[in-house]
């Protein structure tokens, strides 16, 4: 009867036996790759060519300088200023309810439209806007401004109260 096995020897690998194996793994991987790599290949050429490498490279050498003056950029108060207006008007933006800014905007593209069509250089007169607001259309869009003129200076009316109440 044979000898039962109470001790498992795990080979170690050499150096050389790794390196050899890492080498048949990235051959199998290449040859896999062939099509890809070769795009790879071409576009790095064509990068090459037009220059686009060698500016790149420069731009990781000078990495510290380029960040120096991007931050002095974006520290800048124009571009703060510019940051809380996107801000605040994202937020102001999401507040609304969408089907609302789809039908403001489907107004818009229809008065800007109706205006475009209309190629008389007649003035308008104070009887002719009087009779304009018998128009329904002519009157809807007038007290959406109206109303949205008055909800407009009650916010404003409130921030002043606000601000001098600080």
């Amino acid at each position: 009867m044979a000898i039962p096995v109470t001790t498992i020897k795990k080979k170690k690998l050499t150096e050389e036996e790794i390196r050899q194996e890492r080498l048949a793994e990235l051959q199998s991987l290449i040859a896999d790759q062939e099509q890809a790599l070769n795009k790879i290949l071409e576009i790095t050429g064509d990068l090459e060519d037009i220059g686009v490498l060698d500016a790149l490279q420069a731009m990781v050498k000078a990495k510290e300088d380029i960040a120096k003056i991007a931050l002095a950029q974006v520290s800048r108060e124009p571009f703060t200023n510019l940051i809380n207006h996107v801000i605040n008007t994202s937020n102001a933006i999401s507040a609304i309810d969408p089907e609302v800014t789809a039908k403001l905007a489907d107004g818009i593209k229809s008065g800007l439209r109706e205006a475009e069509a209309d190629n008389e250089d007649q003035k308008v007169g104070v009887f002719q806007l009087m009779k304009a607001l018998h128009d329904p259309d002519i009157n809807r869009a007038v007290k959406f401004g109206l109303n949205f003129l008055k909800g407009m200076g009650k916010e404003l009316g409130d921030s002043k109260k606000s601000e001098s109440a600080l």
